[in-house]
């Protein structure tokens, strides 16, 4: 049994149909990444596993259980949580003060207190902000706080949308890195990325998505060698 699985979902808005029968499986402890174009769906999928959207047709399970129509809330309390596109980070509050919103529905303190201390070892320059106000920092800086408010919740499936929109290259390189780390300790990933490259280097098995539609899939590094997926993707 895969621990997240997406069956045949199809996804309306108002009468535009925009996922038409998209299925995936993700495993425990992997990265899945799911790649395409502006447009494809990408980011509906994620809206719709966490519970933003709901499916018309089809099935989302978690460790075998079906979603349904449960509420993004409770989809978290589950222990599937998202970074969002273009991080929406709390921008009043400090660094700190996003990380503690990350853990609202946790009411171990200590173990709240430990795992901020990981975050600032993970992510080194959080600590340097602690008491910042998030929206002053750069935009790599922002994503780090979307990643690590994420983890606060000690999620088991960690969602990502787009992570290196608007990034320099450079940060771009560190938030992949991060990515890596993240899913060595344990957590299992679903990134959903437009860097077609650096998101198939980095998965176990990847999707390739366009008009709502799975064209392809199989192990990252196999699309990486897939001529169809360099001519459209990779240049």
């Amino acid at each position: 049994m895969a621990l997240l699985e997406i069956d045949d979902i199809h996804v309306f808005y108002d009468k535009i149909e925009a996922l038409k029968g998209v299925s995936l499986v993700v495993e425990e402890r992997q990265i899945v990444t799911l790649v395409g174009g502006n447009g494809a769906g990408k980011s509906t999928t994620l809206k719709t596993v966490s519970g933003l959207l709901h499916p018309r047709h089809g099935q989302i399970r978690l460790n075998g259980k079906p979603l349904g129509v449960t509420k993004a809330h409770k989809i978290a309390a589950m222990g599937l949580v998202q970074v969002p596109e273009g991080r929406r980070i709390f921008a009043k509050l400090t660094v700190r003060e996003n990380l503690d919103m990350g853990a609202f529905t946790r009411s171990d303190r200590a173990g709240i207190a430990e795992d901020k201390e990981k975050m600032t070892v993970l992510f080194p320059r959080l600590k340097e902000r602690w008491t910042q106000v998030a929206g002053t920092l750069s935009g790599g800086e922002q994503q780090m706080v979307a990643m690590a408010r994420a983890l606060m919740s000690r999620p088991n499936v960690l969602l990502m949308d787009e992570p290196s929109m608007g990034l320099s290259p450079m940060m771009v390189e560190q938030v992949f890195e991060t990515v890596r780390k993240i899913n060595a300790q344990g957590v299992t990933i679903l990134l959903v990325e437009q860097n077609a490259l650096l998101a198939l280097s980095i998965a176990d098995h990847g999707y390739v998505m366009e008009s709502g539609k799975i064209i392809l899939n199989g192990r990252g590094a196999d699309l990486l060698a897939d001529e169809r997926v360099q001519r459209a993707y990779l240049g």
